[in-house]
């Protein structure tokens, strides 16, 4: 069955939301504070490890209750029954939505146009883990009898970015294989990775469902060929492997069908890391912990799926994210964990909710008339601060934040995480309190700085203040926590999308560049330039002479 299409902008709550807002735009989060002394002990969630303290937003328990109205207007419940029973709410492709399949344990039947999948899931888990734990332990070697030491993952988008970004945040579990990734079409980019191998004990994943994507086979063909420069052709059956459901293609390539790891139709590329699309992941830091990685994430799932709106996570993240995007028209959310290991979670969180909520049509299939979709960006703190933090700090845009730190460094370094910490916690503050200018007088008084260079500085170091973020506080960066965190991103990309009446998991905007893409390489190499745009024209002509 398919999601119900409501318009959310039509519901009761949406307009109740609307008269509230104007009422409550201006109040200063100081006042909310100040009015409710219990105001962080109602405005927290504690699951697990995670502590999330969403008490630094522009909301009062009115907000919160009308927000709640809202999603249960909507029929939320429905739509989340709906995604875990493998309903076809991916409509305009007419598939189910189930990467939440990939992690569950096992015991439960879940179906697929009458077919329960698991133990298909089973048998493919069943073959990472097998093959994962031959490279490592040099069961399984090389052409010259060597055993492995790099890995290099062939793929793009989802088939990159969300392997890509878990084997940087689980470093510190890896094993001795170095892993590499090409995914830019670019050729400097694959040269430069490249340089850095042995053909002799390298291993090479090419991820791709169709085995058509033009970058992935580029990329493919030219390392390829890089190889057959040392190994023999009957040696590519040896260090290539894919993960791909065109058996045909990939044979052709010259990968043994042995060796290639099926995907399905009813996972999305961009939430793909947690099947066979993993195998880099596992073979980075063993099947173990990627199997620890998947059960966090199927905890997260649980407690999205059962909890009450009220304390579920994801849910509220969701309803916050829609007050600021709808009523403020906030355009952005900055993501800044405070760990050197998460530094690529926001180029991965870019693909899954900008690629997954960046729609202008309904479910009904009619323009919306209201903001879809947010703009994600970010980068680890502390380097940030130093970064872009003024323009959250002092600009003229209203950036919520989610700051997401962890109780425990990974190798125990105390001073530095002590300090790093500080400024986790001081950021948050900063930005709720700002600094008034009766403030930064005092502080000139102090200082007995001379008035009229006093009078002429204050404006320029007063804070406003009032500005929202979100605390996640976790005890420590684990297979198992990093799963559940990228979870908890899936399932509120999720509910904005059921309230935004949206299709989250087609992506028809990224195919008209492919296309176009096409038939100007085909003018390129003849030379000949069909009909275009005065400016495209231009730039081709210039471009080929």
């Amino acid at each position: 069955m398919a999601l119900k299409a409501i318009n959310p902008t039509e519901t009761e709550a949406w307009k109740k939301l609307a008269a509230h807002f104007e009422q409550v735009k201006n109040v200063h989060m100081h006042e909310l504070f100040k009015a409710d002394p219990l105001r962080t002990e109602k405005m927290h969630i504690e699951w697990n490890n995670f502590l999330v303290d969403y008490s630094k937003n522009r909301v009062s328990d009115e907000t919160i209750s009308l927000l709640l109205s809202l999603a249960k207007e909507v029929d939320l419940a429905d739509a989340i029954q709906k995604y875990f029973d493998g309903d076809c709410i991916n409509q305009t492709e007419n598939r189910a939505v189930l990467h939440t399949a990939l992690r569950a344990n096992g015991k439960e039947a879940i179906f697929v146009d009458s077919v329960n999948v698991m133990p298909e899931i089973t048998a493919v888990k069943n073959k990472i883990k097998q093959f994962s734990d031959e490279i490592i332990t040099a069961k399984r070697v090389g052409f010259t009898g060597k055993p492995f030491t790099d890995v290099v993952n062939i793929g793009i988008g989802g088939s990159d970015l969300g392997p890509a970004m878990i084997v940087e945040g689980l470093q510190f579990y890896k094993n001795h294989l170095n892993v590499h990734f090409v995914s830019n079409v670019d050729g400097d980019h694959v040269q430069e990775v490249l340089k850095q191998l042995n053909p002799e004990t390298t291993l090479f994943v090419i991820v791709s469902k169709t085995f058509t994507t033009q970058e992935t086979l580029t990329n493919a063909q030219t390392i390829r060929k890089w190889f057959l420069q040392t190994g023999k052709q009957e040696a590519v059956a040896q260090h290539f492997v894919a993960v791909s459901t065109n058996i045909q293609k990939v044979t052709e390539f010259g990968i043994n069908p042995d060796s290639i790891f099926p995907m399905w139709d009813w996972v999305g590329g961009r939430f793909s890391l947690w099947s066979a699309v993993g195998l880099s992941i596992s073979l980075a830091v063993g099947y173990k912990y990627f199997e620890e990685m998947l059960a966090g994430a199927n905890e997260m799932d649980q407690h999205f799926k059962n909890e009450s709106f009220d304390n579920n996570i994801p849910v509220i993240l969701a309803l916050l994210s829609v007050w600021y995007n709808n009523f403020y028209g906030v355009e952005s959310e900055a993501l800044i964990p405070y760990t050197q290991y998460l530094q690529k979670l926001a180029p991965y969180l870019q693909q899954g909710i900008m690629e997954s909520n960046g729609k202008c049509v309904g479910r009904d299939g009619k323009p919306v008339n209201y903001q879809t979709g947010t703009i994600i960006w970010g980068e680890p703190g502390t380097n940030s601060q130093h970064a872009f933090f003024q323009l959250i700090h002092q600009g003229t845009k209203i950036i919520p934040t989610d700051f997401i730190g962890f109780k425990q460094s990974l190798h125990g370094d105390k001073d530095h995480h002590d300090k790093l910490m500080s400024n986790f916690f001081a950021q948050t503050e900063a930005l709720l309190k700002g600094k008034t200018a009766d403030q930064v007088a005092d502080e000139f008084k102090a200082q007995n700085t001379l008035p009229e260079k006093a009078e002429f500085l204050i404006p320029f170091k007063v804070f406003q203040g009032n500005k929202p973020t979100n605390t996640l506080l976790i005890d420590k960066l684990t297979p198992a926590s990093l799963g559940a965190l990228v979870a908890m991103y899936e399932h509120k990309l999720f509910v904005q999308g059921v309230i935004w009446n949206i299709f989250s998991y087609d992506q028809w905007g990224v195919e008209l560049g492919k296309q176009l893409a096409t038939s100007i390489l085909s003018e390129i190499d003849t030379e000949n330039i069909a009909q275009h745009d005065a400016s495209t024209t231009f730039l081709l002509r210039k471009y080929l002479n």
